[in-house]
Order: C-alpha cells, then structure tokens, then sequence
C-alpha cells in the first residue's frame, strides 16, 4: 500500500493484505508520526473517504475499496528519529527463515516486539523500516522485551491470519494445528522432576502504579506449562519449557510460584539474587525461545525452527558447568 503523503491526496486501492481491517488501525499503521488524535479527527471531518464516500472509523476495508487519504500533519521529528534508530537493529536481528509469507527473526533481550508502554520503537518498527519496500508486515505473536530467541511475523495477511489460528489452537488438546513452542530457561534452586506439568491459572491485574502484573489464581485463565530438567547445578537448574497455551508471562509466574524464580527476572525474580548475579555475569533474564515446531501458514509443510543460546547464556552456563559442581545434569 503507498505510504501517506505531507502533501497531496493519495488514493490507493485496498488488495488482500488490507482487506478487513479497521479503517483507524490501517490508518494508524500507515500515518507514523501522525497523533492518533488528528487522525480521528481527519476521519470524523470526512477527509478521509472510502469509494468516494465518508467511512467510520470503525469500517472494515474490503478488498477493492479505493481509500482516499489527504495530507496528514506529523507531530514532530522525534517520531521519524525513532524510526532511524530502530533501523539501526539490523545487525542485531538475525533471519532465521523467510519466504513470501513468512519471516522469522531472532529477537534478541532487552528491545520489544513493538513501539508502545514507553518504548520508542520495538522490532515491528525496525524491520519496516528496514524493509520499506514491504507491502505487509505483522506480528504474528509477542514476546517479552527481556525475552531472547524466536519471533514470527506474517507477509501476507492471509498467512498471518493463519498464524493466529495456530497460537490459538495451541492450547486445544490434540490440535492438528498447533505450534509447539520450546524455551530454555534457568532458574534459581535444584529442580528434582525429570519431568513435570504445571496447571496453574493465571490472572493479569493492575499495580497501583499502573504496572500489569500475573500471579496464580483460581479466578484465572486456565495455563498448562510442561518443564523438562536438562542440568542442575549447586545453586541453578536449567529447564527446558513447553508452553501448552501462551498466557502473558506464564513460564516466569509458574516459575515464580512454584519457588524457582527465572534467573535475571527483575519483575517475579529474586532481587538480591538477581544483583548477585549480576556480578556473576548475568545481566540479564535467562529466558529464550529456541525451538518451534509448526504448519506452514501456506502449505500446511511441517516446520522446525531454532535459535540457539544466545553467546552470553552460553558462557554463564559455560561457567556453572564444572566438574565439580554440575549434579545430575543430562
């Protein structure tokens, strides 16, 4: 689709990637830098118009609508130097696979998925702004910002739609079609169980402060995570997790409530633990995605991803594995 215009009136047809989609979520997509707010206002004063006519903003655009966008003001440059920043990710987000449908990327820790909650930009941000030639780019899922390791999108929205079905059916005992997602994960205490699952629900509230947080409950939706002992140490166990439904935070709060708190997780972690290990080496969460098994959105072929540890997980587990002090580990 053709970006918007500071100064004249872009027409531009709506094809297969924008069909269906809100007219204010489009515009918001396509206006960076815009305030929401002046594009509503756009929208409300009838400027914006949809085969010649005015349009809701809640209009779902079909394939074959003519869109008819004026000129739209930007808020400052701050907007468009975020942008430039982002697009400086590059080095650090490694293509893990791409085809015509389908992109996958290694997130690296410490940047978001997507700009937003006092982010100026995430990964969504950078790789379009990287690749400016790309008619269709989405998230197909999230990971947490100190979360490493594997990040799909859609390139077509036929295929990202897709995606969706297949995170969704994730959770449904023996769906054909669901993904299954792998995390390594370290934690702090000696884990016994080779294997264990872990259904606990979870429900996500509010800090006074405004904060989102998760915590078990019996009111919450219902979580099923499976945890497989890889090695234990004296004072660490690294696990691997399979995550059955993809409720938010859910390996890091089972973690947290069971008493093995996520090495570096600074929301459900130990603090005075988290600084010891700070000093050890480990300045961040020891939480990445390495594998996913999954249908291809287009052709239903059998994928599988992986992402290996990123070289400063490597090196800290490098360091806990001595002789004398690995215990029981595979």
């Amino acid at each position: 689709m053709t970006e918007i215009s500071k100064n004249s009136v872009i027409h531009t047809l709506i094809t297969e990637n924008e069909g269906g989609q809100r007219l204010d979520n489009l515009l918001f997509k396509k206006c960076k830098g815009v305030p929401k707010s002046h594009v509503y206002t756009v929208v409300r004063s009838g400027q914006v118009r949809v085969n010649g006519r005015r349009a809701d903003a809640a209009y779902r655009l079909q394939i074959g609508d003519v869109l008819r966008i004026p000129p739209m003001r930007v808020a400052s440059a701050n907007g468009e130097q975020a942008a430039i920043a982002g697009a400086e990710l590059k080095v650090h987000l490694p293509v893990l696979y791409e085809d015509e449908a389908l992109l996958i990327v290694d997130k690296p820790a410490g940047i978001a998925v997507h700009g937003g909650s006092g982010e100026s930009f995430g990964v969504i941000e950078a790789l379009r702004r990287q690749r400016p030639q790309a008619r269709f780019l989405e998230l197909a899922h999230r990971l947490d910002r100190e979360t490493s390791g594997i990040l799909l999108l859609g390139k077509k929205r036929s295929a990202l739609l897709a995606l969706h079905q297949m995170f969704r059916e994730s959770g449904q005992a023996g769906a054909v079609g669901a993904a299954d997602k792998r995390y390594q994960v370290l934690v702090c205490g000696r884990w016994s169980e080779p294997l264990r699952h872990v259904r606990l629900p979870l429900l996500r509230y509010l800090l006074s402060s405004g904060e989102r947080r998760v915590r078990v409950a019996d009111d919450g939706r219902a979580a099923h995570t499976v945890f497989r002992l890889l090695a234990r140490w004296e004072r660490f166990s690294l696990l691997e997790a399979e995550l059955r439904t993809g409720r938010t935070h859910q390996i890091r709060v089972h973690l947290a409530h069971l008493g093995f708190p996520v090495a570096g997780d600074e929301k459900y972690g130990d603090y005075t633990a988290n600084h010891a290990l700070a000093r050890e080496g480990l300045k961040r969460m020891f939480l990445h995605a390495w594998q996913m098994r999954f249908p291809h959105p287009v052709d239903g072929r059998r994928m599988v991803v992986q992402a290996p540890l990123p070289e400063a997980l490597t090196r800290f587990v490098e360091r806990l594995a001595t002789p004398e002090s690995l215990a029981n580990g595979r």
